[in-house]
């Protein structure tokens, strides 16, 4: 399956997820909603791939960057979580997108990859409405979402790492998003109890869990094998593109505007990279 294709998967199951998501911050601080569905996501991983049977993730060197990648991985979304509390999602989403523009800027080997990533960043602008209307928390949200933006490319960095020497399928981030859950136990843990003493709330956490970290982040490891780190970085402004497409399907809410503007941007970057893969 083509890489910009997972991408699409993988947006589709998130946006279901944060969906979900968003019912639970009224009973659960929405740092400790992001710190479930990782320690959740991590359980059915590590009982689905069993990775303490793959001697080769346990070497002193790789097993250091794995759980760095899963404190990586688990920080970028409390932080992101915790932002969108204090931010309106559109400004949220697009100085998150920073990280993945870093990345791409530094990583990239030749021209194509600098003007893709040029067009994307200006469509994600676009696709997410970016709003300067700011609440009484809008320090903290912008502190929030620079961590999550500098986490994002952690992410991506040290996720091709992982993926390419973490043993076969999602070992790797079997381990790494255990890794990440323990480390941030002791500050989110403690704010679960609603959800431990309702069957119910149990269930949605669990749905959110395989819906906006399992499937995506599984499906992101198979692209990080194929991709450079600045193609990956690209194809990220597949997911707010893919938020509108299903908006436009699902709600009715279709893009006009600006946003068309935006979602062109985003496909002639995605053709950029695309033209660069078939180049080398």
């Amino acid at each position: 399956m083509p890489a910009p294709l997972l991408f699409v998967v993988s947006g589709l199951t998130q946006y279901l997820g944060a969906a979900l998501a968003v019912g639970l911050f009224a009973v659960v601080p929405a740092g400790t909603v992001a710190w479930l569905r990782v320690a959740v996501a991590a359980v059915l991983l590590l009982a689905w791939r069993r990775p303490w049977r793959v001697r080769e993730l346990w070497g002193r060197g790789r097993l250091g960057v794995t759980v760095l990648f899963g404190v990586v991985l688990a920080t970028m979304n409390v932080a992101f979580y915790v932002a969108i509390e204090h931010l309106p999602l559109g400004t949220a989403v697009a100085l998150e997108f920073l990280g993945p523009v870093t990345v791409a800027a530094v990583t990239g080997r030749g021209w194509r990859d600098r003007v893709a990533i040029a067009v994307a960043a200006v469509g994600v602008v676009l696709l997410a409405g970016v709003s300067l209307e700011t609440g009484p928390g809008a320090v903290t949200g912008l502190v929030a979402i620079g961590v999550a933006a500098a986490c994002w490319g952690g992410y991506i960095v040290l996720g091709r790492k992982v993926a390419r020497a973490g043993g076969p399928g999602a070992s790797g981030l079997a381990v790494a998003m255990a890794a990440g859950a323990l480390v941030l136990a002791p500050f989110l843990a403690g704010a679960s109890g609603p959800v431990l003493h309702d069957p119910r709330l149990a269930l949605v956490v669990v749905a959110i869990a395989v819906c906006s970290s399992l499937v995506p982040y599984v499906l992101e490891q198979v692209v990080l094998r194929r991709v450079s780190t600045a193609t990956f970085a690209i194809l990220l402004a597949l997911l707010p593109a893919t938020a509108a497409v299903v908006g436009a399907v699902v709600l009715g809410q279709w893009p006009h505007g600006l946003e068309l503007v935006g979602l062109v941007l985003v496909s002639g970057a995605i053709a950029l990279t695309a033209r660069e893969q078939e180049a080398t």
